[in-house]
């Protein structure tokens, strides 16, 4: 059985039950047909539920029963079907539906300038791709190219995609088993974290502290790596002790080795910031976004780099029959413009310190909950069966998961034990106190 982090477990007992309960005949028929078809996979096969309609914070299924998507695949940003962002599809397909790889059109340029202007420091030199683990590759064969070696170093338990290469540097088993070999040359050192530090510590600077050493050790040791690559804030989530990343970027300069930040789940203001990384002040080399960049429509990637990387005139990184694709680098720009002029980033924080403060005082009333950290809209609850052995509680996770989705939330379970949520920057005060009162109610009915 392969070790399963990515997601949650959709062959258990309660999940089958859950189905057996809440599926119309419509929904059961599309599920039957879904895994005639597609091919099956972990965490897809089968599928949960159907749904018919998403807008704003709501996915609706066939039988007509709303829920609050507090998951969403970090892609749902600025809600699901923005009016705005319907329009400017839209009205870019009348326009130009599509520009042939060789030719370059007016939305493109524009989402690239646009990059340019929001991104961190100087980064300012862009690709585009149709997925965040397409723009992953990018980033490893440019970082190859700019320096003349092949290895990257990166986190264990990671997820950075699903090509080989993204494979190789994810630290996941569940996407790197059972392929054979996978891309050379991709170390991994385990991850900082707040509440089960691999290194042994007790607080989460020693665990930044522990972490920084050992990056800086591996880098020093192998001496020939092109890359660390590693998420701003760990996806689970984790948030790095302040100046950790500038540790990390420091040992990187001293050792040649590029910084390549993967903001494909954190970018655009998840955290509260229009990227992760400026939490810490720190620049990476290359920065890859994907995910909400589409608006929760359309799929694009980008990679945004320091213009002294610009060397692959001789190479082809990405060259990508969509890559400058017309209608997805409107919605793409039509995404940002909304982020910004709704003010959405400054909503996830304000949002998520609330969440944050009243998560706290749930962890107070109920013993279940061990550990609860985030930032902005990317939070979560670890839920433990004894405080003391810090033991994960997977089956009570999953229990309040389907508890939940019967009062109307939906949200996903990371690690087997931490109800993570992520919902769109877009989400109230009041939405917020309602999916939290939803949790405590399945919480305290699971204990």
């Amino acid at each position: 059985m392969i070790a399963q982090s990515e997601g949650d477990t959709n062959l258990s007992p309660r999940r089958r039950e859950w189905a057996e309960r809440n599926l119309d005949a419509e929904a059961r028929t599309l599920l039957v047909d879904d895994e005639k078809y597609f091919l099956r996979q972990s965490v897809s096969t089968p599928c949960l539920n159907a749904i018919v309609k998403a807008e704003g914070l709501f996915i609706e299924d066939t039988a007509g029963r709303r829920y609050m998507d507090f998951h969403g695949n970090n892609v749902h940003h600025i809600g699901y079907g923005h009016p705005r962002l319907k329009r400017a599809i839209t009205d870019q397909m009348d326009a130009l539906p599509f520009a042939p790889r060789r030719y370059t059109c007016g939305p493109a340029v524009a989402l690239a300038e646009k990059l340019a202007t929001i991104a961190p420091g100087n980064l300012s030199k862009v690709l585009f791709t149709t997925g965040g683990s397409d723009a992953i590759e990018v980033a490893i064969k440019l970082a190859r190219a700019a320096t003349g070696r092949y290895k990257t170093l990166s986190f264990w338990d990671a997820f950075h995609g699903a090509g080989f290469g993204a494979a190789a540097v994810g630290g996941e088993a569940l996407f790197r088993q059972g392929v054979g070999p996978l891309m050379p040359g991709a170390e991994h050192v385990a991850p900082y974290a707040s509440y089960r530090c691999p290194y042994g510590t007790t607080s989460i600077e020693a665990s930044g502290e522990a972490c920084a050493r050992m990056i800086d050790y591996v880098l020093e040791k192998e001496g020939d790596i092109a890359a660390f690559i590693a998420e701003p804030m760990r996806a689970v989530p984790h948030i790095p002790p302040p100046g950790f990343w500038r540790k990390v970027r420091a040992a990187c300069d001293r050792h040649g080795t590029l910084l390549i930040f993967d903001e494909i789940p954190t970018g655009l203001g998840k955290t509260g910031k229009m990227f992760a990384s400026q939490h810490d002040g720190v620049v990476p080399d290359i920065l890859v976004l994907g995910k909400a960049l589409g608006g929760g429509i359309l799929p694009i990637a980008a990679v945004i780099v320091r213009p002294e990387l610009d060397v692959g005139a001789a190479h082809a990184f990405g060259h990508y029959t969509h890559e400058k694709n017309p209608v997805t680098c409107r919605a793409a720009l039509a995404t940002i413009e909304i982020i910004e002029d709704e003010g959405l980033v400054a909503n996830a924080a304000k949002v998520g310190a609330f969440a944050l403060a009243r998560m706290n005082e749930m962890k107070s009333r109920h013993p279940l909950i061990g550990d609860v950290r985030g930032v902005g809209c990317l939070l979560g609850i670890e839920l433990v069966v004894d405080r003391e052995t810090r033991a994960p509680a997977n089956d009570a996770a999953e229990a309040v998961l389907y508890a939940a989705l019967d009062k109307g939330l939906s949200f996903k379970t990371t690690f087997g034990n931490v109800m993570t949520l992520t919902p769109p920057l877009t989400v109230t005060e009041g939405d917020m106190a309602r999916a939290l009162d939803i949790i405590e109610d399945c919480i305290a009915a699971t204990s």
